[in-house]
């Protein structure tokens, strides 16, 4: 039965479309017919002036008898009643004027076999009114269609920011489908030359400084930008502008996913905070890392976290024979070792290990049964507050563990080992970020004796990852907000996890040895700035969800800094890659405070690691060390 129902349901479809299709056909041809009738027979009339001379003459029925069989004739050819008439345009017209003329032109040269003359005034006359009047039949139907769509409200008013062959092909599309809700009203474009004329009956508005007044002339509900091939500064500076009108910004997919399919040239994306960083992406060193990686054994710690997983995901892009993701989370590591292995498990040897970097005899075995050629060490505690408030439990994971890592790298003769800092890691005021410079320490000290290069890489905050405040604000708006910001004028450096993980891979490359390599990260952006940027993206007003000061906390600065003013290289060592000198520091006080700091109390802890990563003199058990 269920294959019959389905068989007699295709069935009624066909009746119904083949019923429409039918109708649709009489209506055209009935209306033809009487446009053609009655412009033939008004115009001899016009010219002749008297309707009785016209009736005896018998040339005005053999005219219409001879246009009307032409007529239909030329309009099948011409396949003139198979057209969309909702989204008529030129080429339409031009179908329409062919198709008339040839039916007069035919039933001129019959009117001269027959009668031995032409009449060429009420011809000419009914062949003006035969186009106007087929034409304007047809232009009605999309005049009235356009008037409905306006004052449909779930129609979006688009503006199109880009006049080129990208936006004119989305505003073609939004034409000649009604798979979109869309309307689009106007374009914004800064060629001088497009501006004050039209495209596709759309007027040019202006350039890209008239973005504001447009949407709120026009009542613009949505902003599509289709400009291909910006550049990040160039799309952040036009973000900036969309962000403080109260249309959605949405951009279009690039337009080689459109040739090949993946994606349809309607298919939007959201504007990303990360669109608003304005620096292009780092470019990789590809056959330098393909020889590194390639056939070889990676290990990366803290690989169910967020850079950690991201290291794992590219490396595995450069084909390692085998990769060893070591974290102490057990579901973290289990997510990242299903994705690997769903994409990667018949190209290497995945191999998952739970494990707790303060854990050293773990560390030691591990390392001894899988010899790495390269380890990216990402495992820490990076939560400035907690660590705050738990400085012990800094030193041993982010300090003690990296010591162990370290040297059991060293121990199974790893060609050479990256370690992941912070910028915090500058002249730092809080305990994450001087246990993160004492583990620079660790891992410059060692690399004076062991055949491991030793390098630590530095970036800002990573939007997105876990515990930053990208997250947090996005919580925040979801709950109806406020959105908490601890200042006004607080500044941080961002990048993205891709970019953070890109910059580590690399560092492996350029590693010689005892180096900090640190990413351009361009202009450090506001706090608040990022805040109110990403409420206007998620469709509100910062009026809606509202903004709350905080205060500082415990072991912030207000703003940060990637490299102390004496550690400074001023020439890139790679596109968009910079490195550090060398600091001297006394290892002495860095082995002093991992053996002692368990007796100390949390405050003597915090205050030692401090004065320790700002290279101050430190007080040791009532004497100055």
């Amino acid at each position: 039965m269920r294959p019959l129902n389905r068989l007699g349901s295709s069935y009624l479809e066909e009746v119904v479309i083949v019923l429409n299709y039918q109708r649709r056909m009489i209506l055209l041809l009935v209306l033809d017919s009487l446009i053609v009738v009655s412009s033939l027979y008004f115009s001899f009339l016009i010219i002749f002036l008297d309707p009785q001379m016209i009736q005896e003459s018998g040339s005005l029925k053999l005219a219409i008898f001879i246009v009307l069989v032409s007529h239909f004739f030329f309009a099948s050819v011409y396949r003139l009643y198979h057209k969309v008439w909702e989204y008529a345009s030129v080429e339409e017209i031009v179908v329409i004027v062919k198709a008339v003329s040839w039916s007069f032109l035919l039933a001129s040269a019959v009117q001269y076999l027959t009668v031995s003359r032409v009449y060429i005034r009420p011809m000419l006359f009914a062949w003006m009114m035969n186009i106007l009047l087929i034409g304007a039949s047809r232009f009605s139907w999309r005049f009235f269609r356009h008037q409905l769509s306006r004052e449909n409200p779930n129609i979006k008013r688009a503006l199109i920011i880009g006049a080129g062959e990208t936006g004119t092909s989305l505003v073609r599309h939004f034409l000649n489908t009604d798979e979109q809700n869309i309307k689009p009203v106007a374009f914004i474009d800064n060629d001088k030359n497009k501006q004050k004329l039209q495209v596709h009956s759309l007027p040019v508005y202006g350039s890209s400084k008239k973005i504001a007044q447009a949407v709120k002339e026009l009542d613009i509900d949505q902003i599509i930008i289709a400009i291909p091939k910006l550049s990040k500064r160039e799309l952040r500076d036009l973000l900036e502008i969309c962000t403080e009108t109260k249309a959605k910004t949405v951009i279009m997919p690039k337009t080689e996913d459109v040739i090949l399919g993946k994606v349809s040239v309607s298919q939007f994306r959201d504007v990303q905070v990360e669109d608003l960083l304005g620096r292009d992406p780092i470019e990789l060193d590809i056959n330098s890392i393909s020889s590194q990686i390639e056939g070889r054994t990676i290990l990366v710690t803290g690989a169910g976290g967020s850079i950690g997983s991201e290291i794992c995901r590219q490396i595995c892009t450069f084909m390692p024979r085998k990769i060893v993701i070591l974290g102490h989370g057990e579901n973290s590591i289990y997510e990242i070792n299903r994705e690997l292995r769903r994409l990667f498990i018949d190209r290497m040897e995945i191999i998952p290990v739970i494990a707790d970097v303060q854990d050293r005899g773990r560390l030691v075995e591990v390392m001894a049964a899988h010899r790495p050629d390269v380890v990216y060490h990402a495992a820490a505690h990076k939560h400035v507050p907690l660590m705050e408030q738990n400085p012990k439990e800094s030193i041993k994971n982010n300090v003690i563990g990296t010591r162990n890592v370290a040297e059991a790298a060293d121990a199974a003769g790893v060609s050479a080992f990256v370690f992941i800092s912070t910028d915090k890691a500058v002249n730092p005021t809080n305990v994450m970020g001087s246990s993160k410079r004492m583990a620079e320490m660790v891992i410059q000290n060692l690399n004076k004796t062991s055949k491991t290069k030793f390098v630590a890489v530095r970036f800002g905050n990573v939007l997105g990852s876990r515990g930053s405040v990208i997250p947090l604000f996005k919580d925040q708006i979801h709950a109806g907000g406020p959105v908490t910001v601890t200042h006004p004028e607080m500044t941080r450096y961002f990048m993205t996890i891709p970019e953070a993980s890109k910059l580590v891979i690399q560092a492996g490359v350029l590693a010689r040895g005892g180096e900090i390599f640190v990413l351009d990260m361009g202009a450090p952006v506001k706090i608040l700035d990022l805040a109110k940027n990403l409420i206007r993206l998620s469709g509100y007003t910062v009026e809606e969800i509202g903004i709350e000061f905080s205060g500082i906390r415990p072991g912030e600065k207000m703003y940060e800094e990637l490299l102390g003013e004496n550690e400074v290289h001023k020439n890139a060592v790679f596109p968009k890659i910079f490195i550090g000198k060398t600091v001297d520091f006394d290892y002495e006080k860095v082995a002093y405070i991992i053996d002692n700091y368990m007796i100390m109390t949390p405050v003597e802890v915090r205050n030692y690691v401090i004065d320790l990563a700002n290279n101050r003199e430190l007080t040791l058990q009532g004497q100055k060390a």
